[in-house]
């Protein structure tokens, strides 16, 4: 049996698919600080799935699947629609939008980072 690894988190029906489909698997429940850290992982593996879209229905899918864990960090974090909606204002307030369709191909080193990880309250 040619074995394949993950080390990833997973929906809670996949092992049962796994099984249904005459293979075996090994899986372990994780504990809360793993939960947490592997669901801010699966976003991002969620999220590449965007890219690779080739039509409306398979970014449909793609989407739900990004939200889909977004929520469940929502649910864990205990953070609420309200706080989301906040966050988004204040965002929207700084950065603005993405109306314009502005792409930058570049900038003089002034200091400041498009991705900060600075996050200020």
């Amino acid at each position: 049996m040619k074995k394949i690894t993950y080390n990833k988190l997973i929906r809670d029906n996949i092992p049962a698919r796994i099984e249904n489909s005459g293979g075996v698997g090994s899986y372990r429940k994780l504990n809360g600080k793993e939960f947490e850290k592997k669901l801010i992982q699966k976003v991002e593996e969620e999220a590449s799935g965007l890219t690779a879209a080739k039509s409306k229905q398979e970014l449909t899918y793609e989407l739900a699947d990004v939200i889909e864990v977004i929520e469940e960090i929502k649910k864990v974090k205990k953070i609420s629609n309200k706080q989301i909606a906040t966050a988004r204002q204040k965002n929207m307030k700084k950065k603005g939008g993405f109306k314009k369709r502005i792409f930058l191909r570049w900038t003089s080193d002034t200091g400041y980072r498009t991705n900060e990880k600075c996050y200020k309250k």
